[in-house]
């Protein structure tokens, strides 16, 4: 697979902003891991604890509503959302995960509220590890994503 370099990230300053995460409780070794990663750079970009919101659902499918909710409170500059969907032996996980990143983008465009996508889907649990750990942390993706959406 020929991957194309990805540019470094943008370096913010994150003093003022108040970021929202909504992360899931299903598969939550995944999860947890995603949830550092990406706590980790709103605090690399000076993010101030205190304004770092976190919201824990039950599964993926939850996340929307509550990127919904917290939108709508007008608090928060951008949000972050975490999930892990590891495909099964039904057709389940197809519509868990393309449900979940339909209903956050719907909320990203209905509120013009940055969310950072980090609801990751995979084949098996050995994917998703690599996909929470290490360079590779999705959910440190999406909050630098979401802080260089804010940043534009």
């Amino acid at each position: 697979m020929d991957r194309k370099k990805q540019a470094e990230p943008e370096t913010i300053d994150g003093s003022r902003l108040k970021i929202a995460i909504v992360a899931s409780k299903f598969n939550p070794d995944i999860t947890g891991k995603m949830f550092v990663g990406a706590v980790e750079i709103l605090r690399k970009s000076g993010v101030l604890e205190k304004n770092i919101r976190t919201v824990w659902v039950p599964g993926a499918f939850e996340i929307p509503l509550a990127c919904q909710k917290l939108a709508q409170t007008k608090k928060y500059d951008g949000i972050i959302a975490l999930g892990c969907v590891i495909k099964g032996d039904t057709d389940h996980y197809h519509y868990v995960s393309s449900g979940s990143i339909r209903g956050v983008m719907d909320v990203m465009l209905k509120t013009d509220l940055p969310i950072g996508l980090g609801i990751i889907t995979t084949a098996n649990l050995k994917q998703a590890q690599e996909r929470s750990s290490g360079r590779h942390n999705k959910g440190a993706e999406a909050a630098q994503a979401v802080l260089e959406v804010i940043n534009n």
